[in-house]
């Protein structure tokens, strides 16, 4: 029995000698150094390039453009953004290629001896611009006179994507409100802060694949990227993931993984094979790839004198950035999510995604739920409060159940288990009973605590969240498994698994090896893991969308199956392959939102005390309640590590992570400036409430659940604020200059 136990992550002992190889150490000491050089151009039209100077530096191998990329452009839904920003270059591309949209758009790749001639190529790189007018926000590029960031794309302006949804009756609806709540809500951008900053090594293998060792979230999505730039078929590609030292989301979208691969092809077709590494700096990382979405979000909602919600009229803006990277499938999320957990019977939502020329937004832990569900919560809290009915007890009365009708007008998927959640989080808070007391605390070490100035409150919000890609996209997942042992043996002795998921430091790889182990019927130690190299798996999709357990799993399981049939016809070694495809879901309606966007959720419920000072604007979570049902913990260990994570990831995203950018440009990027919470600020109790509800597609009954803290968090903080101090907080993050501006404003 290796499913349900919480046994030792396979990368443990590595991890903690420090032997673990991320794709930094594994640049030997005698490759080539790249060098990205970023625009540095928010919005301008490149109309000189010259690159000879540069090329003419003592230890400079090669200075490669846009003229060197055969198909100058890539996209993981959209190909809207060139490889490289240049005067010349082949043509095959969709976007032009003379315009950075962004300051980290990549001008050149300078390939070197060493570190040094690397960047003094780089800074001998000649470029004039002409500027362009720039769209630095929403309001900007929604303006009259807005000029379009995309003008390739047909569209009149820069929305590019719009979503609705028209549900029921929506005058009936307002009718029968005897409660409205109405408001304007801003969600941030937010920075992953992964602790390994990009880095890659690439060079052409014995079989004369061009290799990257890269840290991504999608190895066959990545080799795709590649080949459709350097015009290659996918077999002669290769993209391996050495340790990933986090990811969030923000490594499924390119960075060094096309222009490594390029310097590598060109360089060994001129006789060149020397391997090439490349690594960014702190501050490269943070201007240089994307961040979760910022937004604007009106909402009204009504409900009747019972609590029951009557009518739900939202209105969205997600700022897409420069380019699309998953704007338009993170804005179905949003979509989806402003109608949050709950029966809404009348429904008018509009969501749109807009370019602009800054910082793009794409993929991040969540996928626009946290931002839908900051306003879906902060909403229902309102009515509470405004009705006077207790906040558990509002949920009670309006959460999605069994057989509930979804937002999109179509049946929830099977194993709805909102209710119980929201109740297993209510009994372990205490939450009927007075909250209990904390411990003062001073903003600052040196003073004690102005016990007279400390405001005390709690709040409460649950969510939704899908596992598994959406809205039609075509899902999979593969596994292998080869059984090994004697001709003539009954079972046998030991066995491999092949997967190409990523472990980004969640554990993945460990919970692949325990649920083979289980569906062989082999200790843990007797099966061998081999992953996240396209040369040995098959596609396995992203480690992302809370998806990965439940996909391998299933493909894990099929896999067995079929080797357990090779093994009994007499194979040995017995390999079986499988591909498992879940139920498909549906694009929505454009006109009207109906479909099926989702074939599973994950479903959470949190509640929150906190305590702030009045007098200084600083606040201190004192506890969190974090209930989720994952179906089945595969590893209850691994999945405590998760939730205790995001609750951390949620918290510096509600209280003091405050990315600005001003003008296109980043100005806060290095964490003395940027600031993520350290041990000492994070909540001072997390409490885990893990709910084993079966769920009916799951392996082992098991559903996903990364994702699901960080839908919750932000609102229940403000609710927590509000009950403290008797203000709402639409935006955040509530850092103390902004708390205590609301607070003596």
């Amino acid at each position: 029995m290796t499913v349900g136990t919480s046994s030792q992550r396979v990368d443990a002992e590595a991890k903690v000698r420090g032997t673990a190889a991320y794709p930094a150490d594994r640049i030997p000491t005698d490759a080539l150094v790249a060098r990205v050089v970023f625009t540095d151009q928010p919005h301008a039209r490149v109309v000189r390039l010259d690159t000879s100077a540069a090329e003419a530096v003592d230890g400079v191998v090669a200075v490669f453009t846009a003229a060197d990329v055969p198909v100058n452009e890539y996209g993981l839904t959209l190909f809207d953004q060139p490889v490289f920003i240049g005067v010349e270059h082949s043509g095959r591309s969709e976007v032009p290629c003379d315009i950075s949209r962004w300051e980290a758009d990549h001008l050149a790749l300078v390939v070197a001896e060493s570190n040094e001639a690397a960047e003094a190529g780089a800074a001998a790189i000649e470029v004039e611009w002409e500027q362009l007018p720039l769209m630095a926000d929403i309001d900007d590029a929604l303006g009259a006179d807005a000029a379009l960031v995309h003008g390739e794309n047909g569209f009149p302006t820069n929305v590019y994507s719009h979503l609705r949804i028209r549900k029921g009756d929506m005058a009936r609806g307002w009718d029968q409100a005897v409660a409205v709540v109405e408001a304007t809500y801003e969600v941030p951008h937010q920075e992953h802060a992964f602790l390994q900053p990009e880095a890659a090594l690439s060079y052409v293998d014995d079989d004369g694949r061009v290799t990257v060792e890269v840290a991504g979230q999608w190895t066959h999505e990545d080799r795709e990227q590649i080949a459709h730039a350097l015009d290659l078929p996918g077999e002669r590609v290769r993209v391996i993931y050495p340790a990933i030292g986090g990811a969030f989301g923000g490594r499924e979208d390119m960075s060094l993984q096309i222009v490594m691969a390029l310097a590598a092809s060109r360089l060994h077709a001129r006789g060149d094979s020397r391997p090439i590494g490349s690594q960014w700096s702190r501050e490269e990382s943070i201007v240089g790839h994307h961040k979760r979405h910022r937004g604007r979000i009106r909402a009204k909602w009504g409900a009747d004198a019972e609590g029951r919600i009557t009518a739900v009229e939202s209105e969205a803006w997600l700022d897409a950035g420069a380019y699309n990277y998953t704007t338009n499938k993170v804005l179905g999320n949003l979509h989806v999510s402003q109608g949050s957990a709950y029966e809404v019977p009348n429904a008018h939502i509009d969501s749109r995604a807009v370019y602009t020329n800054t910082v793009p937004g794409g993929a991040f832990r969540g996928f626009g739920g946290p931002q839908g569900s900051f306003v879906a919560e902060c909403q229902m809290n309102k009515l509470a409060s405004a009705l006077g009915i207790d906040p558990v007890e509002i949920r009670r009365r309006n959460v999605l159940r069994e057989g509930s009708i979804g937002i999109t007008m179509t049946p929830m998927p099977a194993g709805v288990s909102l209710p119980e959640v929201v109740e297993a989080c209510a009994e372990r808070s205490r939450w009927a009973e007075p909250m209990r007391s904390a411990p003062p605390f001073s903003p600052f070490a040196s003073l004690p605590p102005s016990t007279e100035a400390l405001l005390r409150g709690r709040g409460f919000a649950c969510s939704f969240k899908n596992v598994g890609f959406s809205f039609g996209f075509p899902e999979r997942c593969d596994a292998e498994i080869v059984l090994h042992g004697e001709p003539d043996a009954e079972r046998p002795d030991r066995a491999d698994v092949f997967h190409a998921g990523a472990d980004v430091g969640q554990g993945a790889h460990t919970v692949f090896v325990q649920m083979a182990a289980e569906a062989v019927g082999l200790p843990v130690e007797s099966v061998t893991g081999h992953f996240s190299d396209t040369s040995t798996s098959d596609d396995s999709g992203s480690a992302s969308a809370s998806r990965l357990t439940f996909m391998s799993g299933n493909s894990i399981l099929g896999a067995a199956e079929e080797a357990d049939k090779a093994w009994r016809e007499g194979n040995r070694p017995a390999m079986g392959r499988f591909r498992f495809v879940p139920p498909p879901t549906e694009v929505l309606d454009p006109e009207t939102g109906f479909g099926h966007p989702n074939f599973c959720y994950g479903y959470v419920a949190q509640a929150v005390e906190l305590t702030v000072d009045r007098d200084t604007g600083h606040v201190v979570v004192d506890r969190v309640i974090s209930a989720h049902d994952v179906g089945r913990a595969i590893n209850p260990e691994l999945v405590v590590g998760q939730i205790e994570g995001a609750v951390a990831q949620g918290h510096g995203y509600v209280l003091s992570e405050r990315l600005r950018v001003t003008d296109g440009r980043v100005l806060t990027p290095r964490l003395s400036s940027y600031l993520i919470p350290g041990i000492g600020d994070i909540p001072r109790v997390v409490e885990s409430v893990v709910l084993e509800l079966a769920d009916p597609l799951g392996p082992w009954g098991a559903r996903g659940m990364a994702e699901m803290p960080m839908m919750t968090y932000a609102p229940a903080v403000t609710a927590a604020m509000f009950d403290a101090t008797g203000v709402w907080f639409d935006g955040f993050p509530l850092t103390p200059d902004r708390v205590r501006a609301a607070l003596v404003g």
